[in-house]
């Protein structure tokens, strides 16, 4: 009959079902942790949880860590976790948003290389490119490809045009 009474409580949760979620936080906050400090002031963080984070990542003692972790569990508890959720996928390149942007710019990065024209048309969408920096690139990127040498310039064409863009 007791029993009863908990079974009618719609907001009843079981131990279990509490020791999940916070297992669930602790290993989100673990990944966060995980993550470079550049990379955590990039996020969308509630401030109290990005302070915490970082002053986890100046500890160098393993049980001050350990608190600290603890603490970040305890803070997290009242943060929305599916907006870090979300960040999270777009840093590990899981969100298809991520992988269509990376594809892109694989995309302008060959056109660039095999056609002279596919820079006029970059230069009209993205105006505040460096001309000579991304002609350099395309000129050596071109030569290292006849030449079957390794990609050097051909990757440094994609970091440009990532930073260009902005994409993670």
């Amino acid at each position: 009959m007791h029993d009863q009474d908990f079974e009618d409580d719609e907001n009843f949760v079981s131990k279990s079902q509490r020791k999940r979620e916070s297992t669930a936080l602790q290993d989100l906050g673990k990944e966060l942790f995980e993550l470079s400090r550049d990379q955590l002031k990039k996020m969308d963080l509630p401030e109290k949880l990005l302070d915490a984070l970082l002053e986890a990542k100046r500890l160098t003692s393993r049980e001050g860590i350990r608190r600290q972790m603890q603490y970040i569990g305890k803070v997290m508890r009242d943060v929305e976790t599916e907006p870090i959720d979300q960040q999270l996928a777009v840093i590990r390149g899981e969100s298809n948003i991520a992988k269509a942007a990376f594809h892109a710019l694989e995309d302008w990065r060959t056109r660039l290389i095999e056609n002279d024209q596919a820079l006029n048309e970059w230069l009209e969408l993205h105006p505040d490119t460096d001309v000579q920096q991304i002609r350099q690139l395309i000129r050596n990127a071109r030569k290292e490809a006849a030449e079957a040498k390794p990609p050097k310039s051909s990757r440094a064409l994609f970091r440009l045009l990532r930073d260009l863009t902005g994409v993670v």
